[in-house]
């Protein structure tokens, strides 16, 4: 049989398989998620992420230099709050003078043109460890008690020198409190990355363990998303849209690559997918026993987000990947 099509031609080499590549992952695609720990010269390990660790401010600040050097644009700040300033109100989320703000001043005197993404969500700094605050009587999540702290959050991040906030707490209304918030302090340029659908996953275990942020009880399935449902993150996004984010972000990524697609295809808003800590972990764990070759496994992964959408990928890669992407 004589066969007229034949595809394997556009495969015959790498130069041809280059001509025809349809996605391409670059720096610019990259935002490096980054603990941050009080205290002085601490390289903290995660051992759940290997390879990813908690830093002190010094650190952080080097570790911010070097991944802008290697073409990185953005990072994602959270922090590891010590249990003592934990309150049932999260009270040190706004705290001006807290570790975070300092943090981001530090980071923009060092490396001004450095994109800073900060988290927005009371998890960290809530005795409860949950993103809202809860009412003591019945463990409910309270969205619209949860909704003022959270706009005050934003401001302070702002004032501290946040380029781009990020609400992650999956709290209905949050984004336009914030917006409203952001814009009444003169800080209409500060952009809102939402995490428009943010799944009740189990994918989170190696992050909780880095900020020890799980909830103390109960889990986050009243306000994070059911993993079944996807016209459910079309009404997400619409909100959020209509409510002034900027950017969209899908979280977890690599079990919702048709999420991603969702959005992208039914909004003109940019697309962002986190990479999150469970999917880094699996990859490190199956490269250490030998299982996969966690390099090419890593690049084939980060295209596929870009392949389903992604027009940005938070991730803690970031710097691996940035690094083989310059030695290419």
């Amino acid at each position: 049989m004589f066969n007229i099509q034949r595809p394997r031609r556009n495969r015959k080499s790498e130069a041809v398989r280059r001509l025809v590549r349809e996605n391409l992952l670059s720096t610019n695609d990259l935002i490096a998620p980054l603990f941050l720990k009080d205290g002085k010269d601490i390289k903290e390990p995660i051992h759940s992420m290997p390879g990813v660790v908690r830093y002190s401010l010094e650190h952080l600040v080097q570790e911010c230099r070097e991944l802008y050097a290697l073409g990185v644009p953005c990072v994602a700040l959270f922090p590891a709050i010590e249990e003592k300033l934990k309150n049932a109100k999260a009270s040190e989320a706004v705290n001006p003078n807290g570790l975070y703000q300092k943090a981001i001043k530090e980071i923009k005197n060092a490396v001004p043109d450095l994109l800073i993404m900060t988290d927005i969500a009371l998890d960290p700094y809530s005795s409860d460890g949950h993103d809202g605050i809860v009412d003591a009587k019945t463990g409910m999540i309270l969205n619209d008690e949860t909704l003022e702290i959270l706009a005050e959050m934003a401001v302070v991040q702002a004032k501290a020198g946040a380029d781009i906030v990020g609400p992650s707490d999956m709290m209905d209304g949050r984004v336009a409190a914030i917006r409203d918030a952001l814009d009444e302090e003169n800080f209409s340029n500060v952009s809102i990355m939402s995490y428009t659908a943010k799944y009740a996953s189990a994918f989170y275990g190696p992050f909780r363990d880095a900020l020890n942020s799980a909830p103390k009880k109960g889990d986050k399935k009243t306000y994070q998303m059911d993993y079944a449902n996807s016209r459910e993150a079309l009404r997400e996004a619409y909100l959020d849209e209509e409510e002034g984010a900027d950017i969209l972000m899908v979280k977890p990524g690599l079990p919702y690559l048709d999420i991603i697609k969702l959005l992208k295809d039914n909004t003109t808003l940019p697309i962002a997918a986190y990479n999150v800590s469970g999917e880094y972990a699996m990859v490190k764990a199956a490269h250490q026993n030998g299982w996969v070759d966690g390099e090419k496994v890593m690049m084939e992964m980060l295209t596929s987000f870009k392949r389903a959408g992604s027009d940005m990928i938070l991730t803690y890669f970031a710097k691996e990947a940035a690094q083989l992407i310059k030695n290419q």
